[in-house]
């Protein structure tokens, strides 16, 4: 007697298809699910199937999802009122936030705040406070660099898939100089790559753009989107030496590496440095929008009143939740539990490194690391299709991860700071499998 078994779509597949239909095909997904709920490190998906999340929302759940107190905080807050917009009339919370976030930003100066709603308006909003104090123009970023996907920040982004490609003109005045890319230097030291990169900046200033014609120099103290490559103290301070040289403002886009995520509260603190301007977004309101700019006073005063600002600016809900954050990371002492979950992945991540020849660099500041997934380490040809292959198929098992790099090999981490020992142990496994599957079978071409 045959039986004949009929094949029955989860939920999440239903819910797919209707997505397909409904909406634009442009925003990508990593995974073929729906959320049901999140709490932690853990996802729920409509299925009931849990997954171990290791991109947080691309590094936006330092936290953790739906932290108790965030939850609380935003509940409180919508119950007494929800956008009168600040720029009607003002709240505590929005003072309170600029005041402490203006404590925490390294550098030994006055400081002023300004909210906005996302990393790439943040990013705008310091290239024109950048251009309003020094009456210049020109802006300079570095390849490998992302910024956002708003005509500015996408111009001053240097990934040409998916970002780029068919939405120019791009944004007049913005120009790119290379960033030091240690692992693929070509066997020259960290100083003679940092000496040429230099050396190709001061040129470009007789070639190219004289410096005073240059408003700002912005860099990610660590590159997201590129790839989680990490400079070293020395580039970093041979830019503030040349910014302070010419009278350029200094922006440290800290959107990806803010709020503890590094092993520091904020990333420039690796390098002993102090931008003038610091962006921010991500992880500073755990999943409520808002964003931030952060800098001198001088500076953040140089536009007229009015001249900066947005209708759902720095919103009640927004400054609410991060007020919560900020209380969370100093009460459970997130810097320093970032500092020894970051040590525990570069050590497991080392050690596969040692089994699996296609694991050809382990990088990054605290859990904010990768790997970069070579064919040949010699050659260090991207294992592209590889990379692709683990990110498809790790969810499938129980494990989110998420791919970057110019080159789209590189696997990268962005976990909830609060993911657990066993929580770690068990999305780490399921990589390992993964890694041994392709070094075992390879993946066809």
């Amino acid at each position: 007697m045959s039986m004949s078994h009929t094949y029955s779509a989860s939920q999440s597949e239903k819910w797919m298809e209707r997505r397909l239909k409904a909406v634009s095909r442009a925003p990508y997904h990593v995974t073929g699910i729906f959320i049901k709920e999140a709490k932690g490190a853990i996802i729920t998906d409509v299925d009931g199937k849990e997954y171990i999340d290791f991109a947080g929302g691309i590094g936006v759940q330092n936290v953790g999802h739906c932290h108790p107190k965030v939850v609380e905080a935003v509940k409180r807050q919508a119950e007494s009122f929800i956008h009168p917009c600040f720029h009607v009339t003002a709240y505590e919370s929005y003072v309170e936030l600029a005041e402490k976030l203006n404590s925490l930003v390294p550098g030994d100066f006055p400081k002023k705040a300004i909210f906005l709603n996302s990393g790439a308006e943040a990013v705008e909003n310091a290239v024109k406070i950048a251009r309003k104090y020094t009456g210049r123009q020109a802006v300079l970023s570095f390849t490998g660099g992302y910024h956002g996907r708003t005509l500015l920040t996408m111009s001053l982004t240097s990934k040409v898939m998916p970002y780029k490609k068919g939405f120019g003109p791009f944004a007049p005045e913005v120009y790119k100089l290379p960033f030091p890319y240690y692992y693929r230097s070509d066997g020259m030291t960290a100083d003679e790559v940092d000496d040429q990169l230099i050396k190709r900046l001061r040129h470009f200033f007789i070639a190219e753009v004289a410096p005073e014609d240059v408003a700002a120099i912005i860099v990610e103290p660590v590159q997201g989107e590129g790839g989680f490559i990490v400079p070293s103290r020395r580039f970093m301070k041979a830019i503030r030496d040349i910014c302070d040289e010419y009278g350029i403002v200094m922006i440290a886009d800290e959107i990806q590496t803010g709020f503890a995520r590094t092993g520091k509260m904020f990333a420039m603190e690796h390098f002993g440095v102090a931008a003038d301007l610091v962006t921010m977004s991500k992880s500073m309101g755990a999943g409520v929008p808002i964003s931030a700019v952060i800098g001198r006073a001088e500076m953040m005063d140089a536009p007229e009143v009015g001249q900066l600002g947005g209708t759902f600016s720095g919103s009640p809900l927004g400054c609410a939740a991060a007020l919560a954050v900020l209380e969370v990371i100093k009460e459970e002492n997130l810097v320093e539990k970032s500092q020894e979950l970051g040590e525990k992945m570069k050590a497991r991540l080392k050690a596969m490194q040692e089994k699996y020849e296609i694991i050809g660099d382990v990088r990054g500041l605290g859990p904010m690391c990768a790997v970069e997934l070579v064919q040949d380490r010699n050659e260090k040809i991207p294992a592209k299709e590889e990379t692709a292959y683990i990110v498809a198929n790790a969810w499938k098992r129980g494990a989110i991860f998420l791919s970057a790099g110019i080159y789209s090999n590189v696997l990268r981490f962005l976990p909830p700071l609060v993911m657990t020992d066993e929580q770690l142990d068990r999305g780490f496994s399921i990589l390992e499998e993964l890694f041994e599957e392709v070094q075992k079978r390879g993946v066809s071409r």
